[in-house]
């Protein structure tokens, strides 16, 4: 199913989007990436099997990554990334054929705590998936730790520092155990170039660190009303599976686990099936065919 360019404004820059056309006046499930992600990179391997069972799909890029605008180019700023997301949604309502009404949230690593943090405390939002949520950035920061030469950790940290106070600093996005970099676990840097679309630059700002370390969706997720899936990889390296369950367990969301890591969820590995397979039985308990 091959999906329609189509464009938004957020933040006065344009956002590159995909429409993968569902059924005529029925849901539309806005969604991003996670950590430096675009949507060519994996997404429309959960889009089109959404598309496939009768929803419509926006995915789209984060300003400054990707095919959509913006300055500085690949530099996380959460608050900008939700602030995507909250454009995206006005956007989908317009599209044709959907029902605006019917929004679902869909995000994966980091944006699954984009979602429940977008979602909490708003009754427009019909539904949530979070797909290996990074919920805690504190957390994830100890669990890093565990997988990690401190001395690594610390001179990736320092890079972040130089280019929040001075000029930017670059490091990969990936890069093999030992290399500097964002993602640097082993089976990182193989995984995300599996997945890696033409778009994507295997590149981030250094201060990515520090902005994840101020990333706690998981403390608002009480304040999510809407129904939600969360979807565990048990033996996440990345993002630590215990306060992603703490956080759905506070949003009072159904929880899917998968015997795998971060990466096991993407198409071609052995957890993709199931996880697409549980998105679509959620959805379609949530928004019964015909209601």
């Amino acid at each position: 199913m091959s999906p329609t360019t189509t464009t938004f404004l957020s933040g006065g820059d344009t956002i590159d989007a995909w429409h993968f056309a569902g059924a005529p006046d029925r849901p539309v499930v806005v969604m991003a990436h996670g950590l430096a992600g675009t949507k060519d990179s994996g997404l429309a391997a959960f889009a089109a099997p959404l598309a496939a069972a009768g929803y419509h799909v926006l995915a789209f890029d984060y300003r400054g990554f990707g095919a959509s605008g913006g300055t500085p180019r690949q530099t996380v700023s959460v608050a900008s990334q939700q602030d995507d997301y909250r454009a995206a949604v006005d956007a989908a309502r317009k599209l044709p054929g959907v029902d605006p009404t019917r929004v679902v949230l869909w995000g994966v690593s980091l944006a699954g705590g984009h979602v429940l943090a977008v979602a909490a405390g708003r009754d427009d939002i019909a539904a949530v998936v979070a797909l290996t949520p990074l919920v805690d950035g504190v957390a994830a920061g100890r669990l890093a730790l565990q997988h990690h030469p401190l001395r690594s950790i610390a001179r990736t940290t320092a890079l972040g520092v130089r280019s929040k106070v001075g000029s930017t600093r670059m490091i990969p996005v990936v890069a093999r155990p030992g290399e500097l970099g964002a993602l640097t676990l082993d089976g990182c840097l193989e995984d995300y170039l599996a997945i890696a679309g033409p778009t994507w630059v295997n590149e981030i700002d250094a201060t990515v660190g520090l902005e994840l370390g101020k990333h706690r969706p998981a403390k608002v997720a009480c304040d999510v009303v809407a129904p939600a899936l969360v979807q565990v990889a048990d033996f996440d390296r990345s993002a630590p599976p215990q306060s992603s369950m703490k956080a759905a367990f506070a949003a009072r969301a159904l929880v899917r686990h998968y015997p795998g890591d971060h990466f096991d969820v993407y198409a071609g590995k052995p957890c993709h099936d199931a996880v697409v397979r549980h998105q679509v039985e959620f959805l379609d308990r949530t928004f019964p065919p015909g209601s």
